[in-house]
């Protein structure tokens, strides 16, 4: 038996697959430890493996409260997480408040050395001052340190040669995290990475030891997974991991329903994740969350706060606002029978589209009249009916959810009417249709496992690791090749000596800021693809490979979607006047505007 189990804010949900049918459940999550709920929730199931999708690195970097972390740097760059790329978020606004800091500045320190852009070491790294300054950051109490000198990219000698000297902490080198120049996005990715490592560490490390025998992969951003034990070396690769399966998940299914172009809609209980999948699944290199750049590949995925429990509340103007704050699994929303601030589940619950007695299978009774009093007094403090507090609860939050499909669709040059809207997610269903007549979508795709669909892709995830070095002025192939020897031995020492690698390649014109990924073998086409992008091309004009890359695969074993499993359900769907559904062979429901 296999398990997939993604740890959500509200819920944990948890797929099973023993070689011929699927057991799903979904249990309460438990916050302060997410593996309580993990252990709780495959009670009686023993398997042989777990992909882990994991909020914990995600949550300790947004909730700054990941690991006493240094930071060191080429003497003279201490200021360089600092001043970025000197962008302002509110460009007006002169009092507006920094970028913010993971690093306190007596922990941020600078080191003679210096290695110049074409890997030359013009000034060796002395060891006596890296013991010096190591010894300083002990006496403070630092327990990770991330590293990243001037150009380390071209030759990492000088980063090597700290490691000695910082045997006691836990070490991220900024050549072994993203081997590629810009020294900010190289500085800030290492810097998380150290941040949030050890707190994973010690999270998987907890969770294989009660385990016992069963083998502990963990999902990453890129839509594959790794073995716990790389996990602990770099968590940063787990952040956005459970939004990760859930595209997985929904490409899956979308195919297997006929679908080859869906925009996915994955509304749970804390956010909403929305990405676009035009027979390939979508990329970025170029991720921020929490204020700092993240440039590790991921796929890329829209989200915002806005689940089934997202709080409404009234602004400082007077104006509803839902989300980006969350009830979360506890208090939770009024209706679970704890919690005091009204959701986006109390308003759906409250207008009738949620059954209160086949919540959770029936496993989990909504408390009704407990919803009824709190949204009256909301409503009654606003003046209108509590109807029509609950309507605009859903049109406010339908509103952002729409602006989050926008942005992985017109903006980016594709017309979501072309598109199917694949629903999922445990609240998903309840907004589908409505976000599809503001869209004009005419098919909304609603999976049999919606509300655990996240879980499931993480089932069908192979394992994937993603490889990168600078080339600029440097031949390709040397760099794939040793790049494609690394993947050979890191795969195989996570049980899969075959691998497949897809060869891929940073380009740009000669003088542009930014690049373009593309497949190796269809580097011609860079001119079709700039244009495609940007409405333009410079027919002529010379392109310079910037970065190479390699995508390492080892297939897993597949399940069977269309296999029986129990009758239960985790999802509730809302359907309109004027759309019709109907089921397919594998149990998917598919809506049509009539």
């Amino acid at each position: 038996m296999r398990l997939g189990i993604d740890t959500g804010g509200t819920f944990t949900d948890i797929v099973a697959w023993d070689g011929a049918r699927l057991l799903t459940r979904k249990v309460r999550s438990t916050p302060a430890d997410p593996s309580q709920a993990i252990l709780t929730g495959i009670g009686g199931l023993a398997a042989q493996e777990l992909v882990h999708g994991s909020t914990v690195a995600t949550n300790a970097l947004l909730e700054r409260r990941g690991s006493k972390t240094a930071f060191i740097t080429t003497k003279g760059f201490e200021d360089l997480l600092r001043i970025g790329r000197q962008n302002r978020k509110h460009l007006y606004d002169l009092l507006g408040p920094g970028r913010a800091e993971l690093v306190p500045e007596r922990w941020t320190r600078g080191i003679e050395e210096r290695t110049l852009y074409d890997g030359t070491i013009e000034k060796p790294l002395d060891p006596e001052a890296a013991r010096a300054l190591a010894d300083q950051l002990r006496r403070q109490g630092v327990e990770s340190v991330a590293v990243c000198l001037l150009h380390s990219y071209a030759n990492p000698a000088n980063e090597l040669a700290l490691l000695p000297a910082l045997a006691c902490f836990f070490v991220s080198l900024s050549h072994q995290v993203l081997p590629e120049y810009r020294e900010f996005e190289r500085a800030s990715t290492t810097l998380v990475n150290a941040y949030v490592t050890p707190l994973m560490a010690r999270y998987l490390e907890r969770l294989a030891f009660s385990l016992g025998e069963t083998r502990l992969r963990v999902m990453q951003s890129n839509g594959g997974s790794i073995s716990a034990e790389m996990a602990c070396r770099g968590a940063l690769h787990t952040i956005q991991s459970g939004p990760a399966g859930g595209v997985l998940g929904a490409a899956a299914v979308a195919r297997s329903a006929g679908f080859d172009r869906v925009i996915t809609f994955d509304m749970g209980g804390t956010s909403t994740d929305v990405s676009l999948y035009d027979g390939r699944l979508a990329f970025t290199q170029e991720a921020e969350l929490g204020d700092f750049p993240i440039r590790v590949p991921m796929l890329s995925i829209h989200s915002i706060g806005a689940g089934g429990g997202s709080i409404a509340h009234i602004d400082s103007g007077g104006a509803l606002r839902v989300g980006p704050r969350s009830a979360g699994a506890v208090p939770g929303p009024v209706c679970y029978g704890d919690g005091d601030r009204l959701t986006i589940t109390d308003a759906n619950l409250y207008l009738g589209r949620i059954d209160p007695g086949k919540f959770l299978s029936g496993r989990m009774r909504l408390d009704e009249s407990r919803t009824a009093r709190y949204l009256e007094r909301f409503a009654a403090s606003r003046g209108v009916s509590a109807e029509k507090m609950a309507l605009a609860i859903l049109e406010v939050a339908n509103a952002s959810m729409e602006r989050a499909i926008r942005a992985v669709s017109i903006e980016r040059g594709h017309d979501p009417r072309e598109f199917a809207l694949l629903s999922f997610g445990g609240a998903g269903g309840l907004h589908a249709c409505r976000l599809a007549e503001r869209l004009e979508i005419s098919t909304v795709l609603v999976p049999r496992h919606a509300g655990v669909l996240s879980a499931l892709g993480m089932l069908i995830a192979d394992c994937v690791r993603d490889y990168s070095r600078s080339i600029l002025g440097s031949p390709a192939e040397p760099a794939f090749a040793e790049m494609e020897r690394r993947a050979a031995a890191e795969l195989a020492e996570m049980g899969f000596p075959e691998a497949a690698g897809e060869r891929l390649i940073d380009l740009r014109y000669r003088g542009q800021s930014y690049e373009i990924t593309l497949p190796w073998a269809d580097r011609e086409r860079f001119d079709d693809e700039h244009r495609r992008l940007y409405g333009y091309h410079h027919q002529g004009r010379e392109v310079e490979a910037v970065t190479a890359r390699l995508r390492a695969v080892g297939v897993t074993d597949k399940i069977d979607l269309a296999a029986p499993s129990p009758a239960e359900t985790f999802s509730s769907t809302y359907v309109p006047a004027g759309w019709q559904g109907e089921q397919d062979q594998a149990g998917n429901w598919i809506l049509r505007k009539a």
